[in-house]
């Protein structure tokens, strides 16, 4: 519990919320509620009166990033995301309960550090006074920082991609075009996250949300120009990553052109001596049973015709 920004009790029962904010006036609150169980959800609407469909949204997991508004309250809905350790986007639901003097953040899971949140709140313990303007603008700033990291992450991984695309190989090749689909899927969920919150921010600022004051607003700007810059920045780079899976398709045709191209040149040098000896007639006969010169004319003839045909091919860098 907060007042006038500065932190007055903390770790008491959840059970007290609504008494301590109707006994204090000047009290701001915070509860963090991890793995919801029914008996959370009976809390929150007993103790401050959540709506009965915002609580059906936090049952119902997998929603998308949005912002709901209600009599009482606001209920949002958003994705930290991190890539793991095997290049694949992780994404974990967290929801919000906004109102004048309270914020109850609710997560499915521990796998959101809090004490990210904590850290991002001490940063900026001068804007601690504006109550729940300050506390939501830690949690948004905290995730959306998120979402920046993942789309740098992934230029890094694409930078790395087109570093060895032409390297060729078929197992080089196999791994690029392994990398470039999992680049792909990670900026396509990546999109699915971010894209909301532009609206989600947006709608925040308005003045009839009654949720960030006038001295709170630019920094809800900034935040609207780094969910901006996300989104762009993700849309460029599924721009490259399309590109670059073409170049990729190109680069393997290019590969089985040049592969049919020496194959057909070799064809021809061997279809020579077939063509020669079937000409003098030695398709089932053998050397002796003819003339030696019959013999030497039909080597020279093969030999030299084959000769010929493979430097012609060598200087036109077609074997």
């Amino acid at each position: 519990m907060y007042r006038d920004g500065a932190l007055v009790a903390e770790d008491f029962p959840a059970s007290e919320v609504g008494e301590r904010l109707a006994a204090d006036d000047h009290a701001v609150i915070w509860l963090d509620i991890c793995g919801p169980r029914e008996d959370d959800l009976k809390l929150l609407a007993e103790e401050l009166g959540m709506h009965e469909l915002a609580l059906e949204d936090v049952v119902q997991q997998a929603q998308r990033a949005k912002l709901d508004r209600y009599d009482t309250h606001l209920f949002l809905n958003t994705y930290m995301v991190r890539l793991d350790a095997a290049g694949g986007l992780t994404d974990v639901e967290v929801s919000a309960f906004v109102k004048p003097r309270a914020l109850v953040t609710v997560r499915y899971n521990d796998r959101f550090d809090i004490r990210e949140l904590l850290a991002r709140w001490d940063e900026s313990a001068e804007l601690a006074p504006h109550g729940v303007a300050f506390l939501l603008y830690g949690l948004l700033d905290t995730l959306i920082d998120g979402h920046f990291t993942a789309v740098q992450q992934l230029d890094s991984t694409l930078e790395q991609v087109q570093g060895v695309m032409f390297k060729g190989g078929a197992t080089n090749r196999d791994e690029v075009q392994r990398r470039i689909f999992t680049a792909r899927r990670n900026l396509v969920r990546l999109r699915q996250v971010t894209l909301p919150m532009r609206e989600v921010v947006n709608s925040l600022m308005r003045p009839t949300m009654h949720t960030v004051d006038p001295q709170m607003l630019p920094y809800y700007q900034d935040l609207y120009d780094h969910v901006l810059r996300v989104i762009e920045w993700s849309d460029s780079l599924r721009d490259l990553n399309t590109t670059m899976l073409e170049t990729n398709l190109m680069l393997q045709n290019n590969q089985l052109n040049l592969i049919v191209k020496k194959v057909t040149g070799w064809a021809s040098i061997i279809a020579v001596p077939t063509a020669v000896t079937g000409f003098f007639g030695q398709n089932l006969a053998f050397p002796w049973r003819h003339t030696s010169a019959e013999f030497v004319i039909s080597l020279v003839v093969t030999f030299g015709l084959a000769i010929s045909l493979y430097l012609v091919f060598r200087k036109k860098t077609w074997i």
